[in-house]
């Protein structure tokens, strides 16, 4: 055996033998959720505590005439929304399709928005037993460089992509906001529109970010459930909930667009976190009316070493219930269905309140020109997709189903033209 494959084994060595101490350590010794590290900035906002204060919630308690009463009003209180994510609804998805289908044509006509996600890098420093790109991940580890990143950047561009989402694992001293801001510099070459899942950063970061062309920040809370988030949450940074739960607003006070919410559905009670993540965007959109507020809908899926065995996992047709619930309660929120989910499955969801989809997905390191070329990925992925279609399938099935795929809407209005009106 060479040099270097007894390096790579004895550093996975030594991060399988840090994280069995950790497993074995006492839980009490670890960091207290909700302790801020130094850096990391508080903000003043009630939003945190309005949206829990509705979680303490029966899904149990609401009938089929809670559920036809919310099917029959022109807008729904948050008692609606329960009710439409109540196992009450389960007989009622038909018909919750049928308004959220109305609801989608009134707020978005017949348009589907395609973007593609760019992951530049994978190393992180969290826990995250669920994650592929955990810190004791056998993941291979890789960052793109600036001449990597403007090259994938140029492969992605000429499928006739302008939407990109620049994502990393949460690293901060191997992916600092300085790469990231490079990286977005970048894409305003590439791209019409630009948007980053990255870790949370503090509101002067954001407006760094915003500087170089970002626009929209997605961050997942993954559970809003606060016990299972710190039970599957066992070190690094995302550990402290409340930071986390913040973001999205420090996003907006440094002046971005738009911010995209989600839970991962298949760490907790699915319910529970499709009110959660609801009620989040919800009360922060009527605290920053003119920003673009979009949801996202993740399930769980297999990935490399996480030991996580999903405990709540959920079907399609309960996932069509919660997306049909968020559009009839969100009219004018933006959906996002990823490739995590079947071709069939978001062919179907489109139709009726899903208004974005991606397209020539990898969720590996720097391999797109590889995945378009040859169909072949590398070991560097954060979990496997399951809708593998590139841009030119997409549009052509969207096309098919009676819709106008869209790749940017947006209209900019440089300085020389906004003082010449």
């Amino acid at each position: 055996m060479d040099r270097i494959s007894l390096t790579h084994e004895s550093h996975l060595s030594k991060k399988a033998a840090e994280k069995k101490h950790l497993l074995q350590s006492d839980p009490k010794s670890r960091r207290d959720i909700d302790d801020f590290y130094p850096d990391m900035q508080r903000i003043e906002s009630d939003i945190h505590d309005q949206v829990m204060k509705h979680l303490d919630c029966d899904f149990s308690v609401y009938t089929s005439a809670d559920v036809e009463r919310a099917l029959s009003k022109p807008s729904l209180t948050i008692e609606d929304l329960k009710a439409l994510l109540s196992p009450a609804a389960e007989g009622y998805t038909e018909q919750m399709a049928n308004l959220a289908r109305e609801k989608t044509s009134r707020y978005f006509g017949n348009s589907v928005y395609i973007f593609t996600p760019l992951y530049i890098a994978n190393h992180c420093n969290n826990y995250c037993v669920y994650c592929g790109f955990n810190r004791y991940s056998p993941v291979k580890r890789m960052k793109l460089t600036i001449e990597q990143i403007e090259h994938e950047m140029q492969v992605i561009s000429k499928s006739g992509m302008e939407e990109i989402l620049i994502l990393t694992g949460e690293d901060q001293d191997r992916s600092p906001v300085d790469y990231i801001c490079k990286a977005c510099t970048l894409a305003k070459k590439y791209f019409r529109t630009v948007a980053v899942e990255v870790y949370p950063m503090n509101v002067s970061d954001y407006r760094r970010l915003h500087e170089c062309g970002v626009d929209y920040v997605t961050v997942f809370q993954e559970t809003y459930d606060k016990e299972k988030y710190e039970k599957y949450h066992l070190s690094g940074r995302k550990r402290i909930w409340r930071y986390r739960f913040d973001a999205q607003e420090r996003a907006l006070m440094a002046g971005m667009t738009g911010v995209s919410f989600s839970a991962l559905f298949g760490l907790s009670d699915h319910r529970y976190d499709a009110l959660a993540t609801a009620l989040h965007a919800y009360f922060l959109q009527r605290k920053y009316p003119h920003a673009e507020i979009s949801l996202s809908c993740p399930r769980i899926r297999p990935s490399i070493d996480s030991g996580y065995t999903v405990e709540n996992a959920i079907s399609e047709s309960e996932l069509c219930r919660i997306l049909c619930a968020y559009r009839i309660f969100l009219p004018f929120a933006g959906i996002t269905v990823s490739s995590r989910e079947s071709e069939k499955f978001r062919n179907g969801i489109v139709k009726i309140c899903a208004s974005k989809v991606s397209a020539g997905v990898s969720t590996g390191i720097g391999d797109h020109e590889s995945k378009y070329e040859s169909n072949v990925s590398t070991d560097t992925e954060q979990f496997e997709i399951n809708d593998g279609r590139s841009l030119e399938k997409m549009k052509n099935d969207m096309t098919e189903c009676g819709l106008q795929p869209v790749l940017n809407d947006h209209i900019y209005i440089s300085t020389e033209d906004k003082n010449e009106a």
